[in-house]
């Protein structure tokens, strides 16, 4: 999916009105979308996820580069009233939210990203000396999560997900492949399904419903261009490992 620039302000467009039912209004054959919207945002930047490397339980403090992605998102949910704010457990997520202007989030320790076991700290490059072809999507790492593992914790998560949206919107803070996952599970589609969707740092998302379908509203919105921009030398890439 392409990433799409955009200015300040949650507006993620009116709700698609569906054929053969009534809205509020009394007009026939149409209806207004219920409940709210899933808001997904990724953590800012760290020195692992800059080097591409495999972060999952390890303990990273935003670089000053994520902290500034982090403070520019405050601007740019400055219109989100949420109704529910969940981070995970790890330093890097919680404070991105904090910088955002959600200190208050609540942790739930399901939204922590996938244990990569003996692969943590290494690259896809570094792995596939070894084994060639791997992502996380197609071999599961040694010591650590399975996909299926992963994909009943993102159905825990969706659960609670779901219970808040009759209130409004919920906003996610968390990480790069586990957010993946969370999208693929609300469109119905198997964890490793998460593989078709690219993610930068402090990149909001919005799934939505249309007429009952789940549904991807916007995905890996940049917030500010050049924070998200590759620094010099580097190589152009925006998603997780």
């Amino acid at each position: 999916m392409s990433r799409t620039t955009r200015g300040a302000g949650p507006d993620p467009g009116p709700a698609r009105l569906c054929s053969g039912q009534t809205d509020p209004s009394g007009q026939t054959g149409r209806v207004l979308a219920a409940g709210g919207r899933l808001w997904l945002v990724r953590h800012g930047e760290t020195e692992w996820s800059r080097a591409f490397r495999h972060t999952g339980r390890t303990e990273l403090p935003l670089t000053v580069r994520g902290e500034r992605q982090a403070v520019g998102l405050a601007s740019a949910l400055a219109g989100l009233r949420p109704a529910l704010v969940l981070s995970s457990p790890r330093r890097r997520a919680l404070d991105t939210a904090r910088l955002a202007g959600f200190g208050t989030a609540t942790v739930d320790s399901d939204l922590a990203e996938w244990d990569y076991g003996q692969y943590e700290g290494l690259t896809s490059d570094q792995i596939r000396r070894n084994r060639s072809g791997w992502t996380i999507w197609s071999g599961d790492p040694p010591g650590g999560e399975t996909a299926r593992e992963v994909e009943v914790r993102a159905d825990r998560v969706l659960t609670r997900i779901r219970a808040g949206l009759v209130h409004g919107d919920v906003l996610i803070f968390g990480h790069g492949h586990f957010s993946r996952v969370l999208a693929a599970r609300w469109l119905g589609e198997p964890a490793t399904a998460g593989g078709m969707f690219v993610l930068g740092p402090a990149a909001p998302c919005v799934l939505g419903t249309e007429c009952g379908v789940p549904t991807v509203v916007h995905w890996n919105l940049v917030t500010s261009p050049a924070e998200n921009s590759p620094e010099p030398g580097m190589t152009r890439r925006t998603g997780t490992p």
